[in-house]
């Protein structure tokens, strides 16, 4: 097999039929040996019906499966990567923002480099708050941990990356950083980004949100660092307020305040504890969660 589409789905039963039309004629431009992979995250559409159309008239290229519920598009690209037997492998999304004949150009700059991975970057046609998310995440990972700062959901992967990024078991899964953790052969791709055609994004501002959360908590590790440097700084703080109480009370037999101040310093200090603490139970669920071997996805029913 030479090219696998990988294409996670939600709510997206009104374009579901352009974009295989599109993609299957753009990829034949490169083989005959092809296969494109729907991944419907538990649409609540007709998207599930939409897809087993398709598959009942391309059975030889077509592999669906819809799972028991929604896990969200990282974990229904993951699943798609484990039922992909390309040697090159495409993401691209089920919305038709990105264009399935932009390809090509991927294919192209692969080809002609050593990348192992290969972004499609456009200008987003998203809303202002997403475009904001996506720009705040992707400055903070490349600034406090140092990652490659770029990345895109229409990519090109080499099979042996992906056969590294498949063997990983977190219950959460960012592709980006799975992708990065392996490689930094990457290159970049400008192609155009459109305007959705029909239904709207499934990432509300709470579900970006939650994304950003867990990814700080899943892949990074700047909350310890926070924690760490924030309680060094203010205790660094406690003890010059104590020395400066203490020489005061030595030096000029002022007392130091009375009840308030205690009061205040307890609350402070209580609610700094607090917020470690919860760091840190965060942290320990996920150790939880791991060791549960919890698997990242369940499928209700597929056909391949």
């Amino acid at each position: 097999m030479d090219y696998s589409v990988v294409i996670p789905v939600y709510n997206s039963e009104g374009s579901l039929q352009e974009l295989h039309r599109r993609l299957n004629e753009t990829l034949r431009q490169l083989t005959s040996d092809f296969e494109i992979i729907f991944i419907d995250d538990f649409s609540q559409d007709n998207s599930w019906d939409v897809l087993k159309k398709i598959k009942s008239a391309h059975k030889d290229t077509i592999k669906i499966a819809r799972f028991a519920k929604n896990y969200g598009q990282h974990n229904a690209i993951l699943c798609g990567f484990r039922y992909s037997s390309g040697k090159r492998i495409v993401t691209i999304d089920d919305d038709l923002q990105q264009a399935p004949e932009d390809i090509l150009l991927l294919v192209e700059r692969m080809d002609n480099s050593n990348a192992d991975l290969v972004y499609g970057i456009g200008g987003e046609n998203h809303s202002a708050g997403r475009r904001i998310g996506s720009t705040m995440y992707k400055k903070s990972a490349k600034y406090l941990d140092g990652k490659y700062g770029q990345g895109s959901s229409y990519r090109l992967i080499d099979a042996k990356l992906m056969d590294k990024v498949i063997s990983h078991r977190q219950h959460f899964v960012l592709i980006e950083e799975l992708l990065h953790w392996h490689t930094e052969c990457i290159e970049l791709v400008t192609v155009k980004h459109y305007k959705r055609q029909s239904g709207k994004s499934g990432y509300t501002p709470l579900k970006i949100f939650r994304q950003i959360v867990n990814i700080s908590v899943n892949y990074s590790n700047w909350p310890l660092k926070v924690m760490v440097w924030g309680g060094a700084f203010f205790s660094f703080v406690s003890f010059l307020l104590g020395m400066y109480f203490i020489i005061k009370k030595i030096a000029f037999g002022i007392s130091t305040p009375g009840f308030t101040a205690l009061i205040v310093a307890i609350f402070f200090s209580t609610s700094l504890l607090l917020l470690c603490f919860g760091i840190v139970g965060k942290y320990l669920s996920n150790i939880y969660v791991i060791l549960n071997d919890k698997p990242a996805y369940s499928v209700k029913e597929a056909q391949l």
